[in-house]
């Protein structure tokens, strides 16, 4: 596997940033950025790396050929707003994302390299997801059945689709150097779980970029925070959820499921949100920036607001390169329906080699489009959280189980579950202990802007108690760095859920 936590935040973080410190050349650092991703992936992926090399080469190679080294500079797509919201109906002419005058080569050569990319996904991690009903059928094992899985092949296969595609609208002009191509797709932060960055958000970061102590600073708070998110959040929340799933049935009632589901909501939300921090955080330390991935999504009053919220990143992608060339909401609603709910299938299947991905997928975007004819907006705002929060929460029931069977158990015993037999009050006792309820309102806050509108109101302060609060706020990451490290040291519950896609 990947690096773990511990030796990364200890060894491996330390070593690549102070030799970046000393190194006056962006050229330079951007080979030892390069040099020290390759190893980061390498060390826990020594064949899959060639992999990714492999994919690096390829869509430079196509982004040249295809490209003309010239940025259309009418362009209206690259004025786009960067939004989140997948449905959003775009009045844009048809250039903003088909190039039909391209000449025939050019189209030939991007659906070359989307059959590549695509590929890649398809033979490394759906290839088994065929295997099995086809082995059924035959009555043996196929051979590709057990394909091991490259770490992070979705996020930075999406990155490369995103370059090449752009080079092709005339969004961005085909970057000639392989080494930066090389650098923006293996930067080891978002290597391997994101978030997903576009080529036209970074490029002139890949050649002029700074190293402030206010970058530095701010970067390694915000890693600390994403740190604290993981280990000492999603981590207590995700052992938690392990614990409900992996019961015996005659130990689930209607409190174990609850407490089961809610657990996995915190797991994932703080897991991912956390990696994220952690990435955008490391990135501001070496002079780049990142847009945010998440912008607290459990606050929100619909189905819809949420996805502007959650894994931002991914979702304005399938917008951008999925959703508007599909058609968008430009052809009628029979067809309006039918992009969204292929979008949010895709985006289902993206998460993983599952038919239950699938579903999850498609049931977002079926409460995404029952919104359009439902008035949830005008509902009173307790109301709309409370119905947003029940739909993300049955789906990532879904989301989380292995099969179609434990979820619907699992749903079943959180609706219908009223059998209270001395073992499951016992066991919901036991889950409910003192620090996993104090974990519990600590995730509570934390999923809300309630620290970030305290900063807020600090900044406007007098500049006597603006001084006592950043000292404060860099004195507590600290702290959170040493506790988190307390805690990796005894080698407890560690998994990152986005790993595996």
């Amino acid at each position: 596997m990947i690096f773990s936590t511990l030796p990364f935040i200890c060894v491996f973080l330390p070593v690549v940033f102070l030799a970046y410190l000393v190194i006056p050349s962006t050229k330079i650092r951007n080979i030892l950025l390069i040099v020290a991703s390759l190893f980061f992936y390498a060390y826990g992926e020594p064949i899959y790396v060639l992999l990714m090399i492999a994919s690096v080469i390829i869509n430079w190679l196509v982004g040249i050929a295809i490209g003309g080294g010239r940025l259309r500079q009418d362009s209206q797509y690259a004025q786009l707003p960067q939004t989140t919201q997948l449905p959003q109906t775009v009045q844009a002419p048809h250039t903003l994302h088909t190039q039909n005058n391209a000449p025939p080569r050019q189209k030939l050569l991007l659906i070359l390299a989307i059959i590549i990319n695509l590929g890649f996904i398809a033979v490394f991690k759906y290839a088994g997801m065929v295997a099995q009903p086809l082995g059924l059928l035959i009555g043996g094992e196929l051979p590709f059945a057990h394909i091991a899985l490259p770490i992070g092949i979705s996020f930075y296969t999406f990155q490369a689709l995103s370059y090449v595609i752009d080079v092709y609208r005339g969004v961005t002009p085909p970057q000639r150097n392989l080494l930066r191509l090389m650098l923006f797709i293996s930067f080891f932060p978002q290597l391997i779980a994101g978030p997903i960055i576009r080529y036209h958000d970074i490029e002139p970061q890949l050649t002029k970029r700074q190293v402030t102590v206010g970058g530095v600073s701010s970067g390694l708070r915000r890693f600390a925070v994403g740190l604290a998110k993981k280990v000492l959040i999603s981590n207590s929340l995700g052992e938690l959820a392990s614990i409900v799933y992996d019961a015996p049935p005659s130990d689930v009632n209607i409190a174990v499921a609850w407490i089961g589901a809610l657990a996995y909501l915190g797991h994932i939300y703080f897991d991912f949100s956390g990696y994220s921090c952690m990435a955008i955080g490391m990135a501001r330390m070496f002079g780049f920036q990142f847009r945010e991935n998440f912008d607290y999504p459990y606050i929100s009053r619909s189905v819809q607001e949420f996805w502007r919220r959650w894994h931002i990143s991914l979702s304005s992608w399938f917008r951008e390169y999925l959703y508007i060339p599909l058609g968008g909401s430009r052809n009628g609603r029979p067809r309006t329906v039918l992009n969204k709910l292929i979008v949010f299938g895709l985006c289902g299947l993206w998460h993983g080699a599952n038919w239950t991905f699938l579903v999850w997928g498609l049931f977002h975007g079926f409460f995404l489009l029952l919104e359009e004819y439902l008035p949830i907006k005008k509902l009173p705002r307790a109301l709309g959280w409370l119905y947003t929060l029940l739909v993300v929460c049955i789906g990532f029931v879904l989301f989380s189980s292995e099969s179609f069977g434990q979820a619907m158990f699992m749903l079943g015993q959180m609706f219908t579950g009223f059998s209270f037999e001395p073992a499951q009050v016992a066991r919901a006792a036991r889950l409910l202990d003192p620090y996993i309820v104090f974990i519990f309102l600590v995730a509570i806050v934390a999923a809300t802007p309630v620290t970030k509108l305290l900063r807020q109101r600090l900044a406007g302060s007098r500049p006597g108690i603006q001084v006592s609060a950043q000292a404060l706020s860099y004195g507590g990451a600290l702290g959170l760095i040493v506790i988190c490290l307390l805690a990796l040291s005894s080698g407890g519950y560690n998994p990152f859920i986005y790993f595996r896609f």
